[in-house]
């Protein structure tokens, strides 16, 4: 059998938990661990000390595991959206620094108004 450990995966959690990645592609391969033990040529306690949820084998300890399991270890990586809206920022840029402080001395003047607004609404101005 001939599974790929890909980013579904991954979108379970199973990719931080080696150890239950392991398991499960060990179960997928019909195999017990005393199977996969005598193929990794080491005992079925040290399968079971590497299946442990929180087991941190090294990638290439991993690797040889999910070989012999018939499972094939994948590692990618993406690059990450921005986490700020990069057009505003861009947008900001563009303006010369008079700009910017003029901009910042109008919404400094809109949020108190609208704090007055609120006080006024809550019966707090005397």
């Amino acid at each position: 059998m001939d599974a790929t450990i890909s980013t579904r995966s991954a979108a379970r959690g199973d990719a931080s938990r080696p150890g239950r990645l392991l398991a499960a592609a060990r179960r997928r391969a019909g195999l017990t661990q005393a199977d996969l033990a005598r193929r990794l040529a080491i005992s079925q306690a040290a399968v079971a000390q590497l299946e442990q949820p929180e087991s941190n084998p090294r990638i290439a300890t991993l690797d040889r595991a999910l070989r012999a399991a018939g499972a094939e270890l994948v590692i990618a990586a993406r690059p990450r959206g921005a986490s700020v809206d990069e057009s505003l920022v861009r947008q900001q840029l563009a303006l010369t620094p008079a700009q910017r402080l003029q901009g910042l001395e109008s919404m400094y003047q809109q949020a108190r108004e609208l704090t007055r607004a609120g006080e006024t609404s809550r019966g707090d101005l005397a």
